[in-house]
């Protein structure tokens, strides 16, 4: 995968429509890519725990339990 996730969050206009910080919707971005938890940790250069921390709080917020539903909230906000 050769996307450059780090430096656009959001696509144009989800900002506003999202209830996630910038860094939430970095990490969403990454995941509904395809990326592991580790490959997010090391592109984000955070720790695998807090991109771990990022989903479960993505998940209260948008209220999705799976990690397909998940996918299915990022494509609706436009990452």
């Amino acid at each position: 995968m050769t996307a450059d996730l780090t430096m656009s969050p959001t696509a144009p206009g989800a900002e506003r429509e999202s209830p996630l910080s910038p860094r939430e919707r970095q990490v969403l971005a990454h995941i509904a890519a395809g990326f592991t938890h580790l490959q997010t940790s090391r592109r984000l250069h955070i720790s695998q725990s807090s991109v771990e921390t990022y989903l479960q709080r993505i998940r209260l917020k948008l209220d999705v339990p799976t990690r397909a539903h998940l996918i299915r909230a990022a494509i609706e906000l436009g990452l």
